[in-house]
């Protein structure tokens, strides 16, 4: 499997590649919103292939903590892997390179709004009880499916506040798990 840098010319791949994955035209419309908002960069898009065959995709947009502009945050929102290339390790390999990318250009927080069972493998954990909070409140119920991972050493207990998004993924209706 190989994993690279998603194009303009690769457009079309990662809108199938939504598609096939979530079965419906929501995630996809969400990636295509967020590769046209000018507030969501800058932007890390990669896919994954096994041969010449896209198998997966994963998003990285802009945010900011709104009492710390200082810091570099990313939201990952989607990961996207095609339903018969599924539970073969791409969605974690396609988290590990981008966290990867993402460090290496000094990022300093990654937030999800995802499921609390598969992205702690990965080491995220959940952000609320870290006095990091979604841009719009998260039910009770799902309050470990927000989480963060720091990439930089001690942020996590040094920052608190409010996460702000891309305009294209500040809609209430995106922020419940």
């Amino acid at each position: 499997m190989d994993i690279r840098t998603a194009t303009d010319a690769d457009f079309d791949d990662v809108l199938a590649v939504e598609r096939e994955a979530f079965g419906e035209e929501d995630e996809a419309e969400l990636v295509r919103a967020l590769l046209d908002d000018a507030s969501a960069r800058p932007v890390l898009s990669l896919l994954a292939f096994q041969g010449n065959r896209v198998v997966g995709h994963i998003l990285f947009t802009r945010g900011r903590l709104q009492a710390h502009p200082q810091l570099s945050l990313a939201i990952l929102a989607p990961l996207a892997v095609v339903p018969d290339a599924q539970n073969q390790g791409i969605g974690g390999k396609l988290i590990a390179h981008g966290l990867g990318l993402l460090t290496a250009s000094g990022v300093d927080l990654v937030f999800v709004l995802g499921h609390p069972g598969y992205y702690p493998r990965h080491g995220f954990t959940p952000a609320g009880k870290l006095g990091l909070q979604a841009p719009y409140p998260i039910p009770e119920k799902d309050a470990d499916a927000w989480m963060v991972q720091a990439l930089r050493p001690g942020v996590i207990g040094s920052v608190s506040g409010t996460v702000l998004c891309a305009d294209a993924l500040d809609k209430p209706e995106y922020w419940r798990e």
